[in-house]
């Protein structure tokens, strides 16, 4: 898989991480749905892996690579790992930041790329990219200095997009265009940069990293339902908040949406 081209990757709209405030922990934002709604699925994941593989996170560093606000950060903060975010949003860092303090975690917060990691070689145990790969325009980069801040025998955790029919009529249609269910920004995704499962198995062979398995995700109720959901919030009779309390992913082996995987550096 190739860079992505300029025309494709300015459709994205990356610049809302950049809003002023806090858009990460408020019941009332559309990203407060990572921490309801796909945390306890992603979360739930990659805490399985690591203890089938029998790693003991206290002593063992680990990386967040676009840690946003830090809603995945400090989950892994929890599982124990000595933790690290990096992001090149300076208002997200600062969300990140605070929220960190007031909630007595200890975490490294860095201003960064993906593609160009300020830390050394094998310098993490794991490392963890969610919901950022289809995010970013050079991804061939981001998985090779990803590889390369990993320590031999370290674990890459990820999740991302998959680009199907199916993920075209939902994740962008009706979760982001389709005003009469829609909750995310337009432009928040765009379709040509999901990414397949034998794709970034292709790149993460390329880099060293020996891919293990994909496991899929599907909403916790029928499609009808989740519309009904959805409905409620354009209406104004739920926040996000009360969305994440009736919506979320679990685990299946459906990968036409979102899907996760891992693999270990070799």
């Amino acid at each position: 898989m190739d860079k992505i081209s300029a025309d494709v990757y300015k459709r994205i709209n990356n610049n809302l991480y950049n809003a002023e405030g806090d858009i990460w922990w408020n019941g009332n934002t559309v990203l407060y749905i990572l921490k309801t709604s796909v945390n306890p699925w992603r979360v739930g994941y990659s805490s399985g892996v690591i203890k089938k593989l029998g790693i003991e996170p206290n002593g063992k560093s680990a990386l967040e690579v676009g840690c946003g606000g830090g809603i995945l950060t400090e989950e892994i903060r929890k599982m124990g790992f000595t933790t690290t975010g990096i992001d090149p949003s300076a208002e997200s860092l600062h969300t990140a930041v605070n929220h960190a303090k007031a909630n007595g975690l200890d975490i490294q917060y860095d201003k960064g790329t993906g593609e160009n990691l300020p830390y050394a070689n094998n310098a993490f145990d794991c490392v963890f990219c969610c919901d950022v790969l289809e995010h970013v325009q050079d991804l061939p980069k981001v998985i090779s200095e990803i590889a390369r801040v990993l320590k031999p025998n370290g674990v890459f955790f990820y999740d991302t997009l998959n680009r199907t029919f199916i993920s075209k009529l939902v994740a962008i249609k009706i979760w982001q265009e389709w005003k009469r269910w829609a909750f995310m920004p337009p432009n928040l995704h765009v379709w040509k940069m999901f990414i397949k499962p034998d794709e970034i198995k292709e790149l993460l062979l390329q880099n060293g990293l020996d891919w293990q398995e994909h496991k899929g995700s599907q909403p916790n109720v029928s499609i009808l339902k989740m519309l009904r959901y959805l409905r409620k919030r354009v209406n104004g009779e739920w926040t996000f908040a009360d969305l994440g309390r009736k919506f979320w992913l679990v685990e299946s082996n459906d990968m036409n949406i979102l899907y996760a995987g891992y693999a270990i550096k070799k």
